[in-house]
């Protein structure tokens, strides 16, 4: 989801589900909300998120639920080196990620624009590649010395 645009309603999570071809339940429900309520989120999170509206959703139904989001395309599983997992529900594109080094912010990051040489592969090795995947590391505005 991209910065300013409103959280989906439930006709519209319910569509997104049955548009993917899942069957809509109220876990896949509450999970696919939370994704998209709490951008980089890592799965406790989404668990809270999920008990917030469902409170006897369990831990490993969220997982499971995570899992065929991500399997869907609803959802992006994002694992930065050192980090836990976290999920977004921004799909389809090829963006990156800023993350801070002391508190662990996650921000996307537009693909680079201009001569991108690191974005094409000097050597596809037979692949046929559709993802390049970048991760600027640094310190967040809080973070940072001032």
């Amino acid at each position: 989801m991209r910065k300013g645009e409103a959280v989906p309603t439930m006709p519209d999570l319910e569509r997104m589900l049955r548009e993917a071809d899942l069957r809509v339940t109220r876990p896949r429900v509450a999970v696919l909300g939370a994704v998209h309520r709490l951008p980089h989120a890592d799965t406790e999170s989404i668990i809270g998120a999920a008990r917030a509206e469902l409170a006897d959703v369990s831990h490993q139904a969220v997982y499971d639920v995570l899992r065929a989001l991500s399997g869907a395309g609803l959802v992006r599983r994002i694992q930065p080196s050192g980090a836990v997992a976290r999920y977004e529900a921004r799909v389809g594109d090829n963006h990156h990620h800023v993350v801070c080094r002391s508190c662990g912010a996650i921000a996307d990051v537009d693909c680079a624009v201009g001569h991108t040489p690191c974005l094409t592969a000097s050597e596809d090795h037979g692949f046929t590649i559709d993802e390049a995947e970048v991760v600027y590391w640094g310190r967040c505005p809080d973070c940072s010395p001032q």
